[in-house]
């Protein structure tokens, strides 16, 4: 019997082996084909921002009207997408110099790849991580003499001249000014401007619209038939929590005592006990009816919302392109503001959300919330929040205007210290 059971255990660890040695095997043959799309899939995102934001031309600060800090932006993106493309193309040639693949469109994807990179070959700073290096590193010798010269040229670039560096901006501006290709440009610039703004406000209208239609349609349409039908049909619930049978039995005693102040006014015909009785019965039998609608409504808010959260999550997914387009115009239109104007929001920011009177907002927004939820009101709970997340809200605010706006605007600091002395 123990050698039945010793031989079967063998066998099941058998199998397991084998079998995560053929997930395995089947993860390492697939490897040339998983660098490549992914080296392909980083072309593609430089290629798009190419044609969104430079016209069709290299991501450059001559390509494009931008500012000093949306320029690094994107320069920050396209290193992203190099190195990306540098360690993907050593891990193909190191795997496909080991796996046979026979793949015809290889071939158009390096092609493509090769023809965006050209652009940048002599700006590609790879950065490649300790393990990928010694990988990496007799792959990337072809180029070395390249790059080297690369951060040579940048090395040198960054010396002090003779002049101020912005003076020589501002003369190739003049220049650009005077070129006989202003025109065009300055008209381009425009229209990939104009583009920019109606994507960003459409995605806008998009992210606000999607989520609202999808809670309303999701819960008149599925959700509340759905709670109708099925959810205590022989004894539907009244109340969900105590917080509403208070409220019903509040609105039903200051009925009665609205009939008895009228009575006793002269203002309404005398009226018997058994006639008052029977009105505060039929009052009680419309508010029960009222908050089992209400009831009903908050159980479906919960599913709606859970949908349309849903909804939310998958339009962000799928505009990766957009989100880029976004938040370039809001660097542009936050860039554009005066320093007074960037100390203005901030404090009407921090005012609402973190200042003296914003625990009151916190409160109703709180009591809001769980009314639509169906929840009870526990001031415990609220209390507890309004004291940690405001706070917490405060000192995130405060570091990042320690950390950030210090470099960024120095001059909108000093703006900021101005308006709240």
């Amino acid at each position: 019997m123990k050698a039945a059971f010793f031989a079967k255990s063998q066998y099941l660890l058998h199998r397991k082996i084998m079998g995560y040695l053929r997930v395995y095997s089947r993860w390492y043959l697939d490897t040339p084909q998983r660098a490549i799309l992914a080296a392909y899939a980083a072309a593609q995102n430089i290629q798009a921002v190419e044609i969104e934001q430079f016209a069709a031309q290299k991501i450059a600060p001559e390509s494009g009207n931008y500012s000093e800090n949306v320029v690094s932006y994107w320069q920050e993106y396209l290193n992203k997408n190099l190195t990306i493309i540098d360690v993907r193309l050593a891990e193909f040639r190191l795997s496909y110099s080991l796996v046979n693949v026979a793949d015809i469109n290889i071939l158009e994807k390096l092609q493509f790849i090769d023809t965006v990179v050209s652009k940048y070959h002599t700006k590609i700073q790879p950065v490649i991580d300790n393990q990928l290096n010694s990988v990496a590193q007799p792959l990337l010798t072809e180029n070395s003499e390249i790059k080297t010269g690369s951060m040579q040229a940048q090395a040198i670039s960054k010396k002090p001249g003779l002049l101020p560096r912005t003076l020589g901006i501002t003369i190739n501006k003049i220049k650009a000014d005077f070129s006989p290709q202003a025109e065009a440009e300055f008209i381009k610039n425009q229209r990939s401007s104009r583009q920019r703004t109606r994507t960003s406000l459409r995605f806008f209208l998009i992210l606000i619209l999607v989520p609202i239609l999808t809670q309303h349609f999701s819960k008149q349409l599925i959700i509340s038939p759905l709670i109708e039908r099925y959810v205590n049909k022989d004894k539907p619930q009244i109340f969900l929590n105590s917080d509403m049978e208070g409220e019903a039995l509040g609105e039903l005693k200051i009925f009665e005592e609205k009939l008895k102040f009228a009575m006793l006014l002269k203002s309404a015909p005398e009226i018997s006990s058994e006639r008052i009785a029977e009105k505060v019965k039929d009052k009680a039998l419309e508010i029960a009816a009222e908050f089992r609608k209400k009831s009903r409504d908050a159980i479906s808010n919960i599913f709606a919302d859970i949908i349309s959260l849903i909804a939310f999550a998958g339009v962000i997914a799928n505009s990766k392109r957009e989100i880029v387009i976004v938040k370039s115009f809001i660097d542009n239109l936050v860039y554009g503001l005066s320093d007074s104007a960037k100390a203005f929001l901030i404090i009407l920011f921090t005012d609402i959300f973190v200042g003296f009177h914003s625990p009151h907002g916190w409160e109703v927004l709180l009591d809001g919330l769980a009314e639509h939820l169906g929840l009870p009101a526990n001031r415990s709970v609220i209390f507890l929040f309004i004291a940690t997340f405001p706070v917490i809200l405060d000192t995130i605010v405060k570091y990042w205007i320690f950390r950030y706006l210090s470099r960024l605007s120095p001059s909108a600091l000093a703006t900021l210290k101005e308006m709240n002395e």
